[in-house]
């Protein structure tokens, strides 16, 4: 069964006050097919440039809060306009698309369409844009503030070594030690060893021997 489209004017529900007509602008310009996709586990966005036949292509995940998804769809942008300018022949986050991320994100700081803290954040990030937002720990930690949904989801870092956590398929992990970067945590049905970033969202469970 094909995808119902809607109409360009429901961006605006998922996009921050005053950035709507400055996105639909590079949508236009560059003749974007935007997908607003549903919660995925491994990405928050995806691009696909432009071929015979089909025009460039972006998707971002619909359930992320408006900061976040302004975010990421400017960095998608960033990998269409650095296609159009230095074609496909360029790391996919390589110091071009650094450049072009930069210059989107410093135009949208410049109108003052962030909240201080995550004005904050992306000032630093400046410099050196990180690959997505999911590899910006410190910038991931500010957006999720704003988070409407999915309350219960909480940061690995923030939930008591030795206590119990449920990811997002069901399974049951205890939290260990903190080894360089990330978490040591055993699966209690396989007694298997993972580790896990401290900006990975689970489920704290309730303390052992309470329902």
């Amino acid at each position: 069964m094909p995808k119902k489209e809607a109409h360009i004017s429901a961006l605006q529900h998922f996009l921050p006050p005053n950035t709507y007509e400055p996105v639909l602008d590079y949508l236009h310009q560059y003749q974007v097919h935007l997908t607003v996709a549903r919660e995925r586990k491994s990405v928050l966005g995806d691009y696909r440039h432009r071929t015979i036949g089909k025009n460039h292509r972006i998707s971002v995940n619909g359930n992320l809060n408006k900061y976040a998804f302004l975010i990421t769809l400017l960095h998608e942008l960033a990998h269409l306009l650095a296609f159009e300018k230095f074609g496909n022949r360029i790391a996919p986050h390589g110091r071009e698309w650094k450049n072009v991320f930069g210059q989107l994100l410093a135009q949208f700081i410049q109108h003052d369409v962030f909240p201080e803290d995550i004005k904050q954040s992306l000032m630093n990030s400046l410099h050196n844009p990180a690959a997505s937002s999911c590899s910006d720990e410190d910038l991931l930690r500010v957006l999720k503030r704003y988070d409407e949904n999915e309350t219960h989801l909480v940061f690995v870092e923030s939930i008591p070594e030795g206590s119990l956590f449920k990811t997002h398929d069901g399974k049951i992990f205890r939290k260990g030690e903190k080894i360089r970067k990330r978490y040591k945590c055993e699966e209690v049905r396989t007694k298997k060893v993972y580790l896990f970033s401290p900006i990975y969202e689970a489920s704290p469970c309730p303390p052992e021997g309470e329902t």
